[in-house]
C-alpha cells in the first residue's frame, strides 16, 4: 500500500502545476473520463486526473483489496471490528437475497418486518388505521441523527411521489424543535413515529415524552397514536405501544444506514409501498454494478477515487456537495453525517494512528442558492475546494421546463467557469472595453480574474425517481466505504459521538445548582448561564 501511496505522491508532484483545460487536447477526453450505470453519468474529466494518474488510483484500490473487502461487506462477516458488526444495510433493499451471519439466514426476519410495514402503511393511507380522530392526516417522526436526516432527506426530495399524510420530523432537543413541528396540528389526527434502536436516545425520548404530553393534554391515550422504530421491545411496552406498531432492526444496521428498512417508515407512509419498493430496487441495482462492475468501470469506486485524489493526494480539505435540484435541499447535510461520521477518524482498523488524514470536511448548498452565497469562494478564494454537481435532465413541473433548462445551464456554466476562469489579458479587454485606463483599469482587472482550474465532477441523471434516489444514496454509502477501505479505518462506528453526549449527562446536575463542573471554564460558563436565567 505505501508504494501505491508513494507512486501517486510523485505523479501528483509532476502534473500539479499543469492546467486541467489542456487535458482537453488530446483524444475524447470527456468520454475516457466519466462512466455510466443504473441511469447516471458520472463524469469526472475536469479533474487533474490522467490515464496514469487513474492507473495508479486503481493500483492504489487493488493494493487495498477492495474487492475482498466489498464481498467480506455483502456476505455478512464483521467487518465493523470495534464492534464486533456485520455491516448489512444492503440486505434491506435485496428483499429476495438469502443473507447469513453467524450461519442464521437473517433475510426471513428482513422480509417480514418489510412486509409488516407495507400493510400497516396501506392501512394508514387508506384509512383503514384510525387514531382518536379518524384518518391519519398529519405523522410527526422524532429521531436524530441517522433516524431523522435519512428520512426527512428522502421526504423532501420525493416529494412530487407524496400522496399520503403529510409528514413532519423533529430532531433537536431545543425546545423550539418540537414546539414549532406541533403548532398548528390536529394532536387527534395525528401519528408519532418514535425512531430510537435503544429507546434511550436521550434527544429523541425529551422530545417523545413532550409530544407524548402532548397528546394526553388534548384528552387523547397517547398511545392509540404511538409508533416506534426500536429494537427494545421491553421499553416501547413501557410506553404502551402495541407490538404490532413495534418495527425493529438488527445491531447490523447503522444509524447513517438506515433509511432502507423501519426507519423509513415515514418515507413509506408518503409515497406508499410500491414507491418505497422502487426506492429500494434504485438502490439494489446500484449494489449489484457496485459488486459487479470492473474497477475501472465501477461508479462508486470512481468516484471513492476522485475523493481520494483530491483529500490525500492534493490536499483539498474539503468537498462541496452542489446539488441543482432544490428537492435534494437536504443531501449535503445527508452526506456530511454518512461521510463524516463513517470516515473522521484519526486511528487505523488496528488502533494505530493514521499517517494521512481521513475524509474530507463535506458541505454544501442547492443550486442556485450557493451562487449567490459562497462560489464566490469557490471561484476567486485562495483554497481550493473541489465541487461535486448533480444535475437531472428533467423536473417534475413540464410547465416550468424552461425553468429547468436555466438551472442546467447555471449547472453547466459554474463547473465550466471552475474549469477555465478568466485571465487577467481578459479581464483588462473587458475593463478597457468599459473606458477605464492607467492603474484603475488595472485594479478593476485584477478583481475580474478567476484562475480557474479548480475541479469538479458531476453525476447526471433523468429525473429525480424514488429509483434515482436510491441510487445516488447507495452509490454515495458505496463511496465511504471504498475510501475507508482504502484508508485503513472502519467506516462503521462512530465513537467521536459519545464523548459529548457523556458529559452532557453529567453536566445536568450543575444545570439544577446540585454540582460544580470540575473544568473551570466550564464550571464559569454554568454559573454565567444560571444568573441570567435567575437562578443563581
Amino acid at each position: 500500500m505505501e508504494a501505491a501511496w508513494a507512486r501517486l505522491a510523485a505523479h501528483h508532484k509532476s502534473v500539479a502545476a499543469r492546467p486541467i483545460s489542456t487535458l482537453f487536447a488530446h483524444g475524447d477526453r470527456p468520454a475516457e473520463f466519466s462512466a455510466t450505470a443504473c441511469g447516471f453519468l458520472f463524469d469526472y474529466s475536469k479533474t487533474n486526473i490522467d490515464r496514469e494518474g487513474r492507473e495508479l488510483l486503481l493500483e492504489l484500490a487493488e493494493a487495498a483489496q477492495i474487492g475482498t473487502a466489498r464481498a467480506a461487506m455483502f456476505t455478512g462477516e464483521k467487518i465493523n471490528r470495534t464492534e464486533g458488526r456485520a455491516v448489512l444495510h444492503t440486505a434491506l433493499r435485496a428483499l429476495d437475497a438469502e443473507v447469513q451471519v453467524d450461519g442464521q439466514d437473517v433475510m426471513a426476519a428482513v422480509r417480514a418486518t418489510h412486509a409488516r410495514m407495507c400493510t400497516f402503511a396501506e392501512a394508514v393511507r387508506s384509512g383503514a388505521f384510525t387514531v382518536s380522530g379518524g384518518a391519519v392526516r398529519d405523522v410527526v417522526n422524532i429521531g436524530i441523527g441517522g433516524s431523522d436526516l435519512g428520512p426527512a432527506m428522502a421526504c423532501l426530495a420525493l416529494a412530487p411521489q407524496a400522496d399520503g399524510p403529510r409528514c413532519h420530523f423533529v430532531s433537536n432537543v431545543d425546545g423550539a424543535h418540537v414546539h414549532d413541528v406541533l403548532a398548528g396540528l390536529d394532536p387527534a389526527r395525528t401519528l408519532v413515529i418514535v425512531a430510537s434502536k435503544t429507546f434511550t436516545t436521550i434527544e429523541t425520548m425529551t422530545n417523545a415524552g413532550h409530544v407524548r404530553d402532548w397528546l394526553a393534554a388534548a384528552g387523547l391515550d397517547p398511545a392509540a397514536h404511538l409508533v416506534a422504530l426500536s429494537s427494545a421491545t421491553g421499553k416501547t411496552a413501557e410506553w404502551g405501544i402495541p407490538p404490532a406498531r413495534v418495527f425493529g432492526f438488527e445491531d447490523w444496521v447503522g444509524g447513517r444506514y438506515s433509511v432502507w428498512g423501519p426507519i423509513g417508515l415515514s418515507l413509506m407512509l408518503a409515497i406508499g409501498p410500491a414507491r418505497f419498493n422502487d426506492f429500494l430496487a434504485g438502490a439494489a441495482a446500484m449494489d449489484r454494478h457496485f459488486r459487479e462492475a470492473p474497477l475501472q468501470e465501477n461508479l462508486p469506486v470512481l468516484l471513492a477515487l476522485v475523493g481520494i485524489w483530491h483529500n490525500q493526494i492534493c490536499g483539498h480539505a474539503t468537498r462541496a456537495v452542489l446539488p441543482y435540484d432544490q428537492r435534494l435541499a437536504r443531501l449535503p447535510a445527508y452526506l456530511q453525517q454518512l461521510e463524516m461520521e463513517s470516515n473522521g477518524k484519526r486511528v487505523a482498523m488496528d488502533g494505530q494512528d493514521l499517517t494521512r488524514h481521513s475524509g474530507p470536511i463535506v458541505w454544501g448548498e442547492p443550486g442556485t442558492n450557493g451562487q449567490h452565497a459562497f462560489y464566490q469562494l469557490l471561484h476567486q478564494g485562495t483554497r481550493i475546494v473541489p465541487a461535486e454537481f448533480l444535475i437531472a435532465a428533467r423536473g417534475h413541473e413540464p410547465d416550468l421546463d424552461n425553468q429547468h433548462r436555466l438551472l442546467i445551464a447555471n449547472c453547466l456554466a459554474q463547473a465550466q467557469a471552475l474549469l477555465e476562469g478568466r485571465s487577467l489579458e481578459t479581464a483588462r479587454e473587458m475593463m478597457a472595453a468599459r473606458g477605464f485606463t492607467g492603474d484603475d483599469l488595472e485594479m478593476q482587472a485584477r478583481h475580474r480574474v478567476f484562475p480557474g482550474n479548480r475541479p469538479s465532477t458531476l453525476l447526471v441523471y433523468e429525473r429525480l425517481s424514488p429509483a434515482a434516489l436510491g441510487g445516488i444514496l447507495a452509490l454515495y454509502e458505496h463511496r465511504v466505504f471504498v475510501e475507508g477501505v482504502i484508508l485503513g479505518i472502519n467506516s462503521f462506528d462512530q465513537w467521536g459521538v459519545e464523548l459529548g453526549k457523556e458529559l452532557a449527562l453529567a453536566l445536568a446536575p450543575a444545570l439544577e445548582g446540585e454540582a460544580v463542573p470540575a473544568e473551570p471554564s466550564t464550571a464559569a460558563l454554568v454559573a454565567h448561564l444560571r444568573a441570567l436565567r435567575g437562578e443563581a
